[in-house]
């Protein structure tokens, strides 16, 4: 096992890392930014090291600062969390080969599964229904013979990188040219990598997604499925565990198709199968995220499985010490993101100090958070402020558990979503779990 872990992150999930790491008896060390130097995460962990100024490219993406910061202290791994570096197959290669163990798959499997048009192509050769749609396009010339035989409404999605960037949704053929060349040029400044592909958009879909969990000894276990369907703009807002609308016999299909997937590029560590379940019941997959999910406490609380914990015991070699029967998925869970924006005023990102923070209490009540009374949220990384998430024998009480919750956590001097988040708890949609992606965007209009 590892005497020291470097948290290559930063916010709620650092902080996350960090306390796992502690209950194990793991020596941590923290990386931050000039901006962050007051963050929780810094305080939290035995060492810290700034690693550059506040913009991310200039220090939580500088790869070669965060691996001095792990030779210079002796760190025998890094955990990269989520985003960020997370998902890098050259971070993780250079992991390698400064002898430093990375906390993830290999460099191999980041590369085939971030890679979308390669893992489509897996997928298929594994036997996992995928949602109709093209390989890599060459020119606009291609996007357009490739939409009139897919049909619309479709979207252009970048091959590479995720979190909803070089997507584009087409309507008619006249907007395809456009599409293809704006997503591919976002696409090759967000990741750099401009290639695009295109799927048949689905529509009143469910996203729904299975966390596995893999080791070193082939050994793959399914810790249930999340619903994931309330997003803006392709990112959650709300997740839950499990999902309302999917029965047994889905469930067994979903489960078994995403061992299969995990199995076809020999996963290891934490992951998550993401799918497109539609009202008949049918599910195709969508991607593989190779990393900690932000979500991962709902399943963590109905499961009863640290994720984290184990990522790092998978990461040392260590086998899992219990198999899909030894799984009892509990009760219900429910997460609702707060993020620091004003959904009265466009989501507009609102930086600033909190003046004022509570955060709620009670059995099966856990706030995952880096803001403290007097924390500056800093406006130069994502939105989110804290998890709030509550786990409860059954779905109605999980919701009423939630809300309650939603109501005694205070956070004064900044605008946030906790309201917005309620109100959509309270929607007859939601309670009674037929909402769709769609919800949000038809709750606006």
């Amino acid at each position: 096992m590892f005497s020291k872990i470097l948290i290559a992150n930063r916010g709620e999930i650092a902080v996350r890392v960090i306390r796992a790491c502690k209950e194990m008896g793991i020596a941590t060390v923290a990386v931050y930014s000039t901006a962050d130097a007051d963050a929780l995460h810094v305080h939290f962990a035995d060492e810290a090291y700034c690693v550059g100024p506040a913009p991310a490219r200039q220090s939580y993406l500088n790869m070669g600062a965060i691996l001095s910061a792990a030779t210079v202290s002796g760190a025998q791994a890094v955990h990269p969390g989520y985003g960020l570096l997370s998902e890098n197959a050259r971070f993780a290669a250079l992991c390698q080969q400064c002898g430093i163990a990375f906390i993830g798959p290999s460099p191999e499997i980041l590369r085939k599964m971030g890679d979308k048009d390669e893992a489509r192509r897996t997928m298929k050769a594994a036997g996992v229904p995928l949602i109709p749609g093209t390989d890599v396009l060459a020119t606009a010339q291609d996007a357009q013979n490739a939409a009139r035989d897919i049909g619309f409404p479709l979207l252009i999605k970048a091959r590479a990188g995720g979190g909803g960037r070089g997507i584009r949704r087409v309507d008619a053929p006249d907007g395809v040219e456009k599409a293809f060349l704006t997503a591919s040029a976002e696409a090759q400044a967000a990741f750099g990598d401009g290639s695009v592909y295109i799927e048949k958009l689905l529509q009143r879909v469910k996203h729904i997604e299975t966390q596995i969990l893999a080791d070193s000894h082939g050994n793959v276990v399914i810790l249930g499925e999340r619903d994931c369907s309330v997003q803006r703009n392709n990112q959650k807002l709300i997740e839950e565990s499990p999902s309302v609308c999917v029965n047994e016999s889905t469930r067994a299909a979903l489960f078994d198709v995403s061992r299969r997937a995990a199995q076809a590029v020999g996963y290891q560590g934490a992951g998550t199968v993401e799918f497109l379940l539609d009202g008949d019941g049918n599910f195709y997959f969508m991607e593989m995220n190779t990393r900690l999910q932000v979500e991962h406490p709902v399943t963590e609380m109905v499961s009863g499985v640290d994720i984290v914990k184990w990522q790092i015991r998978v990461a040392a070699g260590l086998p899992l010490d219990f198999g899909q029967d030894d799984i009892a998925l509990s009760g219900h869970s429910i997460e609702c993101r707060i993020n620091a924006e004003d959904p009265a005023n466009g989501f507009k990102p609102c930086g600033g100090t909190i003046t004022t923070l509570h955060v709620p209490g009670g059995p099966w009540v856990r706030f995952d958070t880096a803001a403290y009374q007097d924390y500056t949220v800093p406006p130069f990384y994502d939105s989110l402020v804290g998890k709030l998430v509550v786990h409860a024998k059954t779905r109605g009480e999980c919701i009423r558990k939630m809300k309650a919750a939603l109501c005694e956590l205070v956070i004064e001097g900044i605008e946030h979503t906790a309201s917005l988040q309620y109100e959509l708890l309270d929607r007859k949609e939601f309670t009674d779990g037929s909402y769709t992606t769609k919800f949000l965007e038809e709750r606006v209009k």
